[in-house]
């Protein structure tokens, strides 16, 4: 529960701390004396936004600190454990807000964003403003509430998976739809590219021999004069050929190096020389013998050489790599068919995907209309009871099976009510007193949490537009709430404030220069004299008091 607030220069207040306890707590005070003030204090240390206007005038800084105690509130406890912002069993919530408008806050002495304390504050208090009935008539805040009554939360879970599949499905078709086009365009040219290549059948290590062929068969004349010649000098001269003359000198060394061994080394080099040299003649013969004159086949090279380099220019690739360029546009064409199949696929999947969706949509929708049936009888029965004897409320539930896949659901929920005998139940937004559209919107409120209640309820000046038995009732029903919860509760009604266990009252001080707002606990009898002061206004009489304390005993005996 909320155990202690404290509020410094915040408004009109200059500096209030509070200790408070279980059940129901009211705040009373004069009309303009500042008693919804405390609530927006608190909305500003839960994470509600803020500007420089909070900051009371003069003060540099507006400064505001609530602490619970997490016995009877686990889903915070838990929230706080799973963010290493746990100490112990209490949380403490400080904001600052500069008189620049700058803010800062901290849980439990950590410094923290306004968006961690906002979802912080989801899990510790609910606020319900004096024009809660607004909202109630907004679509989204009607089916939130119904959801929060459903005591099996599986429903809403499986919704949310089956939702992300959904649109994880229709986001990959959407991206192989959106590349479909280009992809077709991009396949036709590569199965061309590849065709032609395959019709060509480059082979790895082509260019490089067909370079050299075409080189022996455009100079196949010059080789073989030159060869010819080469080999009239080494051999076949008739007189001065190499082989003869190294032959002679070898000889005539071999005479000599029986007188000098030093001659047998130059000896035997010319030895192998003349045996090098007839090896050369007999390879140059050969090669003699293999030279062909065939123009045909040059014509032939020339024309595949041809082919190859405008090939390669048109691929942009060496000559010699034509043959990897064909694998390469046969593992991009394999590729994109892939993708066309992927394209397949994924329909498949966006099918299965929405079928999905739409069972888990009809599950929740079953469970919702179930609550629905529940809660619209819950409120009808607390409308009589908050004098519209003869209201109706109904929380329709519409279910559009064949209707768009939506992050909500295929459910159309709408709040009906009809505030007299006869009329038929129309929109919550078209009932038209002010007085009834509050007592409505109060019989939702309570019936709605009364179930499963946050620890920490606000009601700030939700019972405006009633009076009389009306507002008792009312009072009672917050008392009861208080039963299984904190509340807070604004009040300008003596029939609410007198069900209260803790009594506030806010009063409005001025020196004539400065004004400020206080707050004090009142004892028994001080709630006595307030109470008579709401009921009697400026002259309290002794039958005002007289009312005051009765109503305190009727309290207590209820």
């Amino acid at each position: 529960m909320l155990s202690a607030i404290s509020v410094r220069d915040f408004a009109i207040i200059d500096a209030v701390s509070l200790e408070l306890g279980a059940g129901m707590t009211v705040l009373t005070g004069e009309t303009g004396a500042g008693k919804s003030i405390l609530v927006d204090a608190l909305g500003l240390v839960l994470g509600d936004r803020a500007d420089a206007s909070a900051v009371r005038h003069g003060a540099e800084r507006a400064e505001i600190t609530a602490s619970f105690e997490l016995g009877d509130l686990p889903g915070a406890a838990a929230w706080l454990a799973e963010h290493e912002l746990d100490a112990d069993d209490e949380c403490v919530l400080r904001r600052v807000i500069g008189a620049e408008g700058r803010s800062r806050a901290w849980i439990n002495g950590s410094p923290t964003t306004l968006q961690t304390l906002r979802e912080l504050g989801e899990r510790l208090v609910e606020i319900h403003g004096q024009h809660e009935h607004q909202s109630l008539a907004q679509p989204a805040a009607q089916r939130e509430l119904l959801d929060a009554r459903l005591t099996d939360k599986e429903p809403l879970g499986q919704l949310e998976a089956a939702w992300q599949d959904w649109r994880e499905a229709l986001a990959e078709r959407r991206q192989l739809e959106g590349a479909g086009r280009e992809r077709e365009q991009r396949l036709d040219l590569l199965r061309y590219q590849f065709r032609e290549l395959e019709a060509f059948a480059p082979v790895a290590g082509e260019a490089g021999e067909l370079e050299a062929e075409f080189s022996r068969l455009a100079n196949a004349g010059r080789l073989a004069e030159g060869a010819g010649a080469a080999l009239e000098l080494v051999y076949e001269a008739d007189a001065g050929a190499a082989h003869d003359a190294v032959a002679r000198a070898a000889e005539s060394l071999a005479e000599l190096a029986d007188f000098d061994a030093r001659l047998a080394g130059p000896q035997r080099l010319l030895a192998e020389a003349e045996i090098q040299l007839a090896e050369a003649a007999t390879e140059l013969r050969r090669y003699l013998g293999g030279i062909e004159m065939d123009p045909a086949r040059l014509d032939v090279v020339q024309a595949r050489l041809e082919g190859i380099k405008a090939l390669a220019h048109k691929h942009q690739v060496a000559p010699d790599e034509l043959s990897g360029r064909q694998s390469d546009l046969a593992a991009e064409i394999e590729t994109l068919e892939e993708a066309e199949v992927r394209l397949g696929r994924s329909a498949e999947r966006l099918a299965a995907a929405e079928a999905s969706y739409r069972q888990a949509a009809a599950k929740l929708g079953a469970a919702r209309a179930e609550v629905a049936e529940t809660l619209s009888t819950q409120v009808t029965a607390l409308m009589h009871q908050l004098g519209m004897p003869g209201g109706r409320f109904v929380v329709a539930v519409e279910h559009d099976a064949e209707g768009p896949c939506a992050a909500h659901g295929l459910d159309n929920i709408e709040f009906l009510v009809s505030a007299n005998p006869g009329q038929p139940p129309a929109p919550v937004a078209r009932v038209a007193s002010g007085g009834e559209l509050s007592r409505i919107s109060l019989a939702i409120q309570v019936a709605a949490r009364s179930a499963q209640p946050t620890p920490v309820m606000v009601f700030d000046e939700v019972d405006a537009g009633i009076g009389g038995g009306v507002a008792e009732i009312v009072g009672r029903r917050l008392a009861e709430l208080g039963t299984r919860a904190q509340v807070l509760c604004v009040t300008h009604l003596p029939q609410v404030a007198s069900q209260a266990d803790h009594h506030l009252r806010v009063a409005k001080l001025t020196d004539g220069e400065t004004t400020r707002t206080n707050l004090k606990p009142l004892t028994e009898k001080e709630k006595v004299e307030e109470l008579a002061r709401m009921l009697g206004g400026v002259e309290i009489t002794g039958t005002t008091r007289a009312h005051a304390r009765e109503m305190r005993k009727r309290a207590s005996r209820d």
